[in-house]
């Protein structure tokens, strides 16, 4: 079991920070990676030719890693989740009469692409609402989601868990419904890689996007996705010089090249050596590795564990355990306890949370410690003695 590691960060002794689905801390050694990294153009002579694509290579190395990729050259640096999701809109084969099944209040990036796209091409939109019940609502959720899959169903695009109030879907039976229909499968693993175990090999997505700031533990504006075999082939959203085949020959850019890089790298962003942001959440990534997302939620369950049965005693309801992650789950107040006033129980306290429509969003990682959820629980007896 792995020990607290608050010592690699430079998180505020006085709060209690249980948000790491809204940001994570920097830690201490990517911080210093991004200084050095500032300081490094005082001597641009140093960034070689081939810098431009070790440093790619090694942070598509790690992320390949973590999510038990089959290469490097499977995976895209991309910066936001909008950007790798307009990539996936852009080469998805549907039109008239085919439909696209999301999850309801999904994170907006993951709607507005496909919005957008039904829309343009004439696709419908099924957005799978979650159902008004507490016991069972995940399990439930989950069944709704597989019966919205139908034979004109060409994309399933969810979250591993949904980013408001980690509600985790079954990927393997979502997969395994795709698998029956022709669909394929598109997961925002922004709020659940980094913590929560996930493999390509598991659950053959044909893409999965992330966002690089929140359980990577990178900088904003960073990310990294997974473009599978269905990708291919495509057409990027944008045309780069690092994108294309040969790019590695600098004296030879002049010749355009009509063919992209092998793989998924076709992708990429520009200038997606950027040799801040990339070391940085290259770095980050690794650690994570080090310590590996299995870990990463013993670690989450065992702290919280004891805790979550004084907040369901008090009658907060919380996701049954084999429908949610440890890294991050939904409070939903009882009817004698008011938002407003648990808010003003946080800011007291300097307890650091996310409110996410109804939910009470709480998402603990390795920097937290007993305190920070004695805290959070004391704000709710507060409540229940009013």
């Amino acid at each position: 079991m792995l020990e607290n590691q608050r010592h690699l960060f430079n998180l505020p002794d006085d709060i209690s920070y249980l948000n790491c689905s809204y940001m994570s801390p920097m830690l201490k050694s990517v911080a210093e990676i991004g200084v050095h990294a500032i300081y490094a153009k005082d001597d641009p002579s140093s960034n070689k030719p081939e810098s431009f694509f070790s440093t790619t290579s090694a942070l598509r190395t790690e992320f390949a890693k973590l999510i038990d990729a089959p290469s490097e050259r499977s995976c895209a640096i991309t910066p936001s989740v909008s950007y790798a999701l307009a990539n996936v809109a852009k080469n998805l084969k549907a039109g008239k009469g085919d439909n696209i099944v999301i999850a309801e209040e999904q994170f907006p990036s993951n709607f507005y692409a496909w919005d957008a796209l039904s829309k343009e091409k004439g696709i419908t939109l099924k957005v799978v609402a979650a159902p008004d019940m507490i016991e069972g609502r995940g399990k439930k959720w989950n069944e709704l989601l597989l019966e919205a899959i139908d034979s004109n169903t060409k994309m399933i695009a969810t979250g591993h868990v949904h980013w408001a109030d980690g509600t985790k879907f079954d990927l393997a039976a979502i997969r395994q419904r795709a698998d029956e229909v022709g669909a394929i499968l598109v997961i925002d693993g922004t709020q659940s890689i980094g913590a929560l175990p996930f493999s390509v090999a598991d659950f053959r997505p044909d893409a999965v996007v992330a966002a690089g700031y929140k359980w990577m533990m990178g900088p904003y504006a960073s990310g990294v996705s997974y473009f599978g075999e269905y990708f291919q082939d495509g057409n990027p959203i944008e045309n780069n010089w690092m994108n294309r085949l040969n790019s590695e020959d600098f004296g030879n850019l002049i010749n355009y090249q009509e063919q992209y890089q092998p793989g998924s790298i076709r992708y990429e962003v520009g200038e997606s050596a950027n040799f801040i942001l990339t070391p940085m959440l290259t770095k980050a990534i690794s650690q994570v590795n080090e310590w590996g997302p299995q870990n990463i939620q013993d670690y989450c369950e065992k702290l919280t564990s004891p805790y979550i049965k004084e907040l369901k005693e008090l009658g907060v309801q919380i996701e049954a355990d084999e429908y949610r992650g440890r890294h991050l789950f939904g409070l939903r107040l009882p009817n004698h306890m008011d938002m407003e006033e648990i808010k003003k129980q946080f800011a007291e306290r300097k307890i650091f949370v996310s409110i996410r429509g109804n939910s009470i969003r709480i998402s603990p990682n390795l920097y937290n410690l007993e305190s920070d959820l004695e805290r959070l629980v004391d704000s709710f007896k507060v409540m229940d003695r009013a």
